[in-house]
């Protein structure tokens, strides 16, 4: 996977844009600023983002390149953030260490995003908040972006189960008109979710 990363941020830069996820930035206006993770940050939009906002961001990726390019995107935004070079596996933080995590377009194999989504829960603060937003199955019909493996898309059963130590405030599938760069644009099937530690 990390090879296909690379290769694809090697090819196109801010390929997911520049601008943050919507879903992502209105639910961040919702909490006060503190410590935020956001695994699988890609090119850096959501952590600059947060930056701005006020937040202490640390943030991990796979790919050299990714975060090569993100660097670059903070350094001209004038907002310099924490990323690691890691994977779900390697990284690894203090329990009861974050505000809020979001996992934004993070989709994993079942294996391996089951251990992680538990993980997860562990490092957020009592009241912390878990944002999500990724392709639900309906995607795969759908050419605006997303794994074309159904076990990786979100379904809502999957995430009650992976986060049943939460108390999940919001979680819902919805079609909406994705405009985030080359490789997420036009219609597309989500799921999102709002916990709550």
């Amino acid at each position: 996977m990390k090879k296909h990363w690379d290769e694809r941020y090697t090819q196109n830069k801010n390929i997911y844009g520049k601008e943050p996820n919507l879903f992502f930035k209105e639910e961040l206006a919702k909490l006060a600023p503190g410590t935020l993770l956001l695994p699988g940050e890609g090119e850096g939009r959501n952590a600059i983002y947060a930056e701005q906002q006020g937040w202490e961001v640390t943030a991990f990726d796979s790919s050299e390149v990714a975060i090569s390019n993100a660097m670059a995107n903070a350094k001209e935004a004038g907002f310099i953030f924490d990323y690691a070079l890691a994977d779900t596996s390697s990284f690894e933080a203090v329990e009861d260490s974050f505000e809020a995590i979001a996992l934004i377009y993070f989709h994993l194999p079942p294996i391996t995003r089951e251990a992680f989504h538990k993980k997860l829960a562990g490092w957020l603060k009592p009241g912390g908040t878990l944002i999500i937003e990724g392709f639900n199955p309906a995607q795969l019909e759908r050419t605006s972006g997303g794994p074309k493996d159904v076990s990786m898309l979100y379904t809502e059963e999957m995430l009650r189960a992976d986060f049943n130590m939460l108390n999940i405030e919001e979680l819902y599938a919805t079609t909406v008109e994705l405009n985030e760069g080359s490789f997420h644009s036009g219609t597309a099937e989500l799921m999102r979710m709002v916990a709550k530690k």
